[in-house]
């Protein structure tokens, strides 16, 4: 069973650092150069979000993480994350390859918007003076050239649908044109959101001009495809009093200072046995100093003083957010013996399953397997020992035992 249908989209200007967040969370090796444009494809890998596993929860000895990975009593479940190049002004009209790049966020569920919370890099992404530039138009301006590349496509034969939807039932229209936004990720329940805070559900489809697609266009973003901002390279001294006004002008919205380089290289260090470090920590441990050169040991003093400052470098806080905060989503450990918790196989824990607040008994049977889900008798919340039915609700960190009629067929 795998966890990696959730899809984690990393956006910004050039130059900010996308490349080298992407590096941190993926450790999947990409050019990091500092300069425009050197990432010319999308870069897709898979990075994890940090939970505390139920076996360190329960008093268990162990686990038998099988779709997902348990290191210190922390789960770490998968869900892929896609880089694409630098965005700047016009990139929705083709300029800097910005319209491919831009396709290639149509799947994602979230994004990370990362900018350069230094103040270093200018809207093109061109290197200035720390705490010259303001970030803050990067947000507005990156998030303008999204909204307008949506409004294109949107647009793409509208007249034709216009004059279709309106000659529909409203709940009728609401689905036809969830199914033609279906290929952006965006689910009915996005629509319906977007027509309702647009102001735009009780008007006529053939109505809309420009204006009123782009409003369409920009809510329907900020629904389906919630944003984290990514306030980067916060290790540098200019990047502080920034990131205080961000939050404050960006009121609402989740900002996460980071150091994506201070966390790339924690990794790459822990990796090659340096230093005891788990993605999330808010400190590292130095396993054998002796084979640390001076540059390395002064490295990691700096990186130290960083992460002290921040609670951490902030990278898997940030991945954690978009999943936990902005898709709002829960984990929850199907398991077939609700006693031992365990699998047919007799693995402990071995599946952790990501999934939305509000999903039902019947439908967590359904994403185990399909015959599961035909054949749903009732559940077993296996910590409460409670037997629960189809449209019960389940929690964050629930442990469930499905108990179907095609029990036996689901589990060939």
């Amino acid at each position: 069973m795998t966890q990696t249908s959730i899809l984690v989209g990393i956006i910004g200007k050039t130059n900010v650092g996308k490349s080298t967040l992407f590096s941190a969370l993926t450790m999947v090796p990409v050019k990091i150069e500092n300069r425009p444009f050197v990432t010319l494809e999308p870069n897709v890998g898979i990075g994890y979000v940090r939970r505390e596993c139920p076996h360190k929860i329960l008093g268990l000895p162990r686990c038998d993480a099988r779709n997902s990975i348990c290191v210190d009593g922390n789960r770490f479940i998968p869900v892929k994350v896609v880089d694409v190049p630098g965005l700047i002004p016009g990139a929705h009209e083709g300029r800097g390859l910005g319209n491919k790049f831009l396709d290639s966020l149509r799947q994602a569920d979230v994004l990370l918007h990362v900018i350069d919370a230094s103040g270093s890099t200018d809207l093109e992404g061109r290197p200035v003076k720390p705490g010259s530039y303001d970030p803050y138009d990067d947000v507005i301006q990156i998030e303008r050239e999204f909204d307008l590349w949506l409004a294109s496509i949107i647009k793409s034969d509208w007249v034709r649908l216009a004059k279709t939807l309106d000659s529909m039932p409203p709940s009728d229209a609401i689905e036809k044109l969830s199914q033609r936004l279906s290929g952006l990720s965006v689910r009915k329940t996005h629509v319906i959101r977007a027509l309702e805070e647009s102001g735009l559900s009780n008007t006529r489809f053939m109505s809309w001009r420009d204006e009123e697609i782009l409003l369409f266009a920009s809510t329907l973003r900020r629904i389906s495809k919630p944003t984290i901002i990514i306030a980067n390279k916060a290790d540098i001294p200019e990047a502080w009093d920034i990131i205080k006004s961000l939050v404050k002008r960006l009121e609402g919205r989740i900002v996460i200072p980071t150091s994506a380089e201070a966390e790339l290289a924690l990794r790459r260090a822990a990796s090659a046995g340096l230093i005891k470090y788990i993605p999330g920590d808010e400190g590292f441990t130095i396993i054998d100093r002796a084979r640390l050169s001076q540059a390395q040991e002064k490295a990691l003093e700096r990186i130290k003083a960083v992460i002290e400052k921040l609670g951490g470098t902030g990278v898997q806080r940030a991945i954690n957010a978009a999943v936990f905060e902005a898709l709002d989503m829960i984990t929850v450990y199907p398991v077939e013996d609700s006693v031992k918790l365990t699998d047919s196989e007799g693995k402990i824990l071995p599946d952790a399953l990501l999934v939305r607040k509000g999903t039902t008994a019947r439908e967590l049977a359904y994403m185990v397997h399909t015959e599961l889900g035909e054949g749903f008798l009732y559940a077993i919340e296996a910590k409460s020992r409670a037997r629960i039915g189809a449209d019960h609700i389940l929690n964050d960190m629930d442990i469930v035992k499905i108990v179907s009629t095609r029990k036996k067929q689901a589990s060939q």
